[in-house]
């Protein structure tokens, strides 16, 4: 198969040992990123399959209907960057493991470092050091204070887990469902909305970005935060309600804000005001991107392509597009 991967930023997956399982195959990695249809569509037109690189790239309608070649996109978790009607209708079989059974561990990895650095001011001291001024402030001990996890999943059950190491206390909010799991596992769950938000000293959040939950996290909820307390997002920035973040910083409440998601990605803006920030903590987008949890994740995305190639498709989004023809 003619296979075409793409946002491979840092020619990271040849030296990996999964990208042995492509052996056999006519592989195309490309290393840059481009949102241009046309440029697109020029790169991709002898593609038999794309490998997507997590949410990089949008794979829209206008963009699969100029790639007659294309029989299968294969790739790993949630695919709202992907147009699965346009799939369908061009012919085009979308695999996607969705790992219900494993959390990532460098996201969860992430967010406690995000904790770490925002209680301890990391960044800021760096800067400050650096900048001949010694000390700039007096940070926090995890030890003791309470962390609130909203979402009660995979990733949010990990972090608790390095929390408790510290010695601090979990609480958590959720769905009503999430809610009721996590009282049935004997977690401790806010009294309300609003007291896990006013209560905690850091809040993370890990929830599934869907139509039912985008803007979640309100600015009504955030100044409810106290102002030593810390926000912390490395699931998507679409959870948050739009300036939500913005008024939080005028308000000092919560008085830092520790982000690894953005609403526009790659943020290539050095003046964005937000990653510019004194009470901002940034990470651009990378609570995934380890050697580890890369390896991991491709060699589920090459096996949906040889399982495709076999004749034996795995992890089907649309599986009615499948014909029964082996590549």
């Amino acid at each position: 198969m003619k296979i075409h991967i793409l946002d491979d930023w840092f020619d990271t997956l040849r030296t990996l040992p999964s990208f042995d399982l492509l052996k056999g195959h006519d592989v195309t990695v490309w290393i840059d990123h481009s949102e241009d249809v046309d440029t697109l569509a020029e790169r991709l037109a002898p593609a038999d399959c794309l490998v997507l690189f997590r949410e990089r790239t949008a794979i829209t309608a206008p963009l699969l209907e100029r790639l007659p070649n294309l029989r299968l996109i294969s790739q790993r978790s949630v695919y709202p960057h992907v147009d699965v009607p346009a799939c369908t209708a061009n012919g085009v079989l979308l695999c996607s493991n969705m790992h219900s059974d494993t959390p990532s561990i460098a996201a969860a990895e992430l967010t406690f470092a995000l904790i770490l650095s925002s209680a301890r001011q990391i960044p800021q001291q760096m800067a400050s050091l650096q900048a001949g001024r010694w000390q700039m402030g007096v940070g926090q001990t995890l030890a003791g204070r309470t962390l609130g996890l909203y979402g009660y999943g995979r990733i949010a059950r990990q972090v608790a887990g390095y929390a408790r190491a510290f010695g601090m206390r979990v609480v958590w909010w959720a769905s009503e469902a999430g809610r009721a799991r996590a009282k049935a596992d004997g977690e401790t769950v806010a009294d309300s909305r609003h007291a896990f938000f006013a209560e905690a000293d850091f809040v993370s959040v890990h929830v599934r970005l869907k139509p039912e939950t985008r803007g979640i996290v309100t600015a009504e909820d955030l100044l409810a935060m106290k102002p030593s307390a810390s926000f912390v997002n490395t699931a998507r920035s679409g959870l948050v309600a739009k300036g939500a973040l913005e008024q939080a910083l005028a308000a000092g409440r919560p008085g830092r804000l520790a982000l690894d998601v953005f609403d526009r990605e790659p943020l290539t803006d050095a003046a964005d005001p937000l990653v510019n920030h004194p009470a901002v903590i940034g990470t651009p987008h990378i609570g995934y991107v380890t050697e580890d949890e890369l390896d991991l994740q491709f060699a589920d995305i090459y096996d949906q392509i040889n399982a495709y190639a076999d004749g034996t498709p795995i992890h089907m989004i649309n599986p009615g597009v499948w014909t029964g023809a082996r590549c």
